[in-house]
């Protein structure tokens, strides 16, 4: 299984949404929180899983929520570069593609 590295920006959108969905109720901060490591844990065991995207990234979808976890893989780490939600702009996180060549 690959290490799983956030860039700092999807870091931040992740904590950001699980606060958002804590505040409307702690059970479904903890459902989002569960359902992105799931998918994560999921593109991590086998990447290519994930539904190929824009930019050559690849996404896999948390459970019901209406988010997808847009990665690269990069030899033995898959690199989360959003935790973007359904009604940003496609490829909004498209400048983030450097910071995953880094790290």
């Amino acid at each position: 299984m690959r290490i799983v590295r956030y860039i700092d920006e999807a870091r931040e959108e992740f904590l950001h949404e699980v606060e958002c969905f804590t505040a409307v109720s702690p059970r479904l901060g903890r459902r989002f929180d569960e359902a992105v490591q799931k998918a994560e844990a999921l593109a991590a065991e086998f990447s290519d899983a994930g539904f190929p995207y824009k930019f050559g990234t690849r996404r896999v979808f948390p459970g019901k929520f209406k988010f997808s976890i847009v990665y690269v893989v990069r030899d033995d780490e898959l690199v989360v570069l959003a935790v973007a939600p359904f009604r940003r702009k496609p490829g909004y996180w498209r400048s983030r593609l450097g910071a995953a060549h880094s790290g």
